[in-house]
């Protein structure tokens, strides 16, 4: 049997609590206790649950009676399959300090796609005793080619880092070496970008470029391991591809010198090749900033609104007639889909002051032929709650039926 790590001895008839992951969203507490009481007697169990949806989380705690029930239960039933699905145990670690020391955490990648959570499990079984295991999965269920083996000792990781590191599993060698945190593999191995060799390429799909022709734009600038144009089902380029260099040098030279480029009226976009969820979390941090930007322009009363313009005004012209106040960081009219203007658009300075000037002076201004309508801009739900008070004034007294 496996040892108890910081769990309570029978002797103390604590109560023993197991994490249960891994669970089909249609599991209750109702089929869980069915079958943990097979192991010994259970004092609680508790499906985790979204606040709001009440939907389960696809994991819970198994809390025994008994140690040794729990030590049963973890040994026997591991793994077993619960409404088609395989639950994971192990014990139930509820001081963080551990799962975040990294001491004992494990990495391994290259894994073969059949290779479960069990199967990972069973492989590093023999060194010593596991607190946890897991196969990353996409939404699918799909291995996603890596894993996680947490031990109980920093030994016991050591020794499976030296005798499976290199090994085959399922005919891949595998990669096996200490887990480390995302600020650590950025202080070691450095940010992505100062060491890629994948880059991506894009917008050639008028070229017609055929596979020699695509390789050849990128031969100059060192050895290539791989060089692909993704294609359609019917074989026709799709306008994008895949070039992977040998050094990172390589790489970077082709996009420092590629992007840019005009080639058969094709401006080319080559950069750095990016996975989904790095793709991602760029596009989140952008975003999020530019919505810190744009709420500031609204705390610090910089941003103007202005309406009623007429339809000859464009952002050159909305620029130009609010500069003489100060310095404008962007005027922009607003357009509908097929480029007209809706009559109005915003005037962003760089100063309150500058703001308040250009409120004053440009409100009412007749500029080509409409009187302009000009306040300092505000947030929808702002606008929504002025409306309503303006609302309640004016209906206060009135007659029911009115």
């Amino acid at each position: 049997m496996n040892s108890l790590p910081n769990q309570p001895t029978s002797g103390n008839y604590g109560i023993a609590s197991l994490y249960c992951g891994d669970l089909d969203p249609d599991i209750t507490e109702a089929n869980l206790y069915d079958k943990f009481s097979q192991a010994g007697p259970v004092a609680s169990i508790r499906v985790c649950r979204d606040v709001v949806t009440k939907r389960s989380l696809g994991y819970a705690y198994i809390n025994f009676q008994h140690a040794l029930d729990a030590e049963r239960a973890l040994d026997t039933m591991n793994y077993e399959l619960i409404k088609g699905r395989p639950m994971r145990l192990m014990w139930s670690q509820r001081d963080p300090s551990l799962r975040k020391s990294g001491v004992g955490n494990v990495f391994i990648k290259n894994l073969d796609k059949s290779i479960d959570n069990k199967s990972l499990y069973d492989t590093f079984s023999v060194f010593g005793n596991i607190l946890s295991c897991k196969v990353a999965t996409d939404e699918r269920n799909t291995s996603k080619g890596y894993g996680f083996v947490h031990f109980e000792t920093q030994e016991s990781a050591d020794q499976a880092i030296v005798k499976v590191n290199g090994m085959l599993l399922n005919d891949k060698k595998v990669f096996v070496g200490r887990f480390m945190t995302r600020k650590e593999r950025m202080e070691t191995l450095g940010h992505p970008s100062s060491r890629f060799t994948n880059i991506y390429v894009k917008n050639f799909g008028e070229a017609n470029l055929s596979d020699e022709e695509f390789q050849g734009l990128f031969d100059p600038f060192g050895k290539i391991v791989s060089c692909v144009i993704m294609k359609d089902d019917t074989g026709k380029s799709r306008g994008f591809g895949f070039v992977s260099f040998e050094t990172h040098e390589a790489a970077k030279a082709a996009v420092e010198s590629l992007n840019g480029n005009e080639l058969q009226n094709c401006k080319l976009y080559v950069a750095r090749a990016q996975k989904k969820n790095e793709r991602q979390a760029e596009l989140r941090e952008k975003y999020e900033k530019l919505k810190m930007e744009r709420l500031n322009r609204y705390q610090q009363g910089v941003n103007l609104y202005v309406k009623n313009l007429d339809d000859v005004i464009d952002d050159a012209r909305l620029h130009e007639e609010f500069s003489v106040y100060g310095h404008i960081t962007s005027a922009k009219v607003m357009t509908d889909d097929k480029n007209n203007t809706k009559g109005f658009g915003f005037v962003c300075f760089s100063s309150p002051d500058e703001a308040t000037k250009a409120v004053t002076e440009m409100n009412g201004r007749i500029i080509v032929s409409k009187p302009l309508f000009v306040a300092l801009a505000q947030r929808k739900e702002e606008r929504r709650q002025h409306l309503a008070a303006q609302h309640a004034v004016r209906t206060q007294g009135m007659p029911r039926g009115f």
